[in-house]
């Protein structure tokens, strides 16, 4: 599943700076494309627009190549499956309540589960470890059990593509590095991928494309190496910074300077 902007522009009210202004990018199907950028730059915006989820004042945002707004909502939601920023649980559930609403754009309101809307549900458990959390209320987690057991859910979805952002928040370095690697392996088995994250250097790491935002604006896209420079990176976060190479990963490594 492919994703694609072409001059996207947004605007939350009238007489207020663009969050997007003009934005073209393109993320090929089953990579793993990383957006960056500072505080406000627009990257849950981006993430809201190709989901049509914010209204695009001018440009297309489009869902493999049909614009999103075409979408009817749940054949769109069998597709792709997202994870928003924050989120809050409006009444008493289960983990295992939770993960298998996953499964809710191919039941709807009164079809039971079967047999492989339960194996997805398991699978999605055991992906994000929390299959020992299945029995607990939602409302008893920490904030990164909470944010796995949510990137469970989207994963019972089984989509064609997952959109998530900041989904290592709040997860410790174990987990934070399982959650990279299980998105990795799911671009690399044809999962399309969408992350939008601050962790710049896991980014590098694990990133196929970059698109670096400042103001709404696209700055620069394209792989890790084109993007990932001192002088573009130090442009858009007004820091001195310098990038090097990780000696044990081989990724490229930023490192924030003293202003000194």
């Amino acid at each position: 599943m492919t994703f694609t902007a072409n001059a996207l522009s947004v605007r939350y009210r009238a007489g207020v700076r663009r969050a997007l202004s003009e934005v073209t990018m393109s993320v090929p199907r089953g990579s793993l494309y990383a957006v960056l950028g500072p505080n406000g730059s627009g990257k849950s915006t981006l993430m809201k627009a190709l989901l049509g989820t914010v209204q695009i004042e001018e440009g297309v945002a489009a869902v493999e190549g049909r614009a999103v707004d075409e979408w009817p909502r749940r054949e769109l939601a069998r597709h792709v499956g997202a994870v928003s920023q924050a989120e809050s649980t409006a009444f008493p559930l289960s983990v295992r309540q939770l993960v298998e609403m996953g499964r809710y754009p191919y039941l709807g309101p009164l079809r039971p589960m079967g047999p492989e809307d339960r194996a997805a549900v398991e699978s999605a458990l055991e992906r994000c470890d929390v299959s020992g959390l299945a029995h607990r209320q939602v409302g008893t987690l920490s904030g990164g059990e909470f944010q796995r057991v949510r990137i469970a859910r989207a994963l019972a979805q089984e989509p064609s593509a997952l959109i998530l952002d900041e989904p290592t928040a709040s997860l410790d370095i174990r987990h934070e590095m399982g959650i990279l690697r299980l998105l990795k392996r799911s671009a690399r088995e044809g999962v399309t991928v969408v992350l939008i994250t601050h962790h710049l250097n896991l980014a590098a790491r694990f990133a196929d494309l970059l698109l670096l935002l400042d103001e709404g604006r696209v700055v620069a896209e394209g792989p890790v190496d084109q993007v990932f420079r001192s002088e573009i990176l130090e442009s858009v976060y007004r820091w001195p910074l310098s990038v090097t190479l990780d000696p044990i990963t081989g990724s490229p490594l930023l490192i924030p300077l003293d202003q000194d």
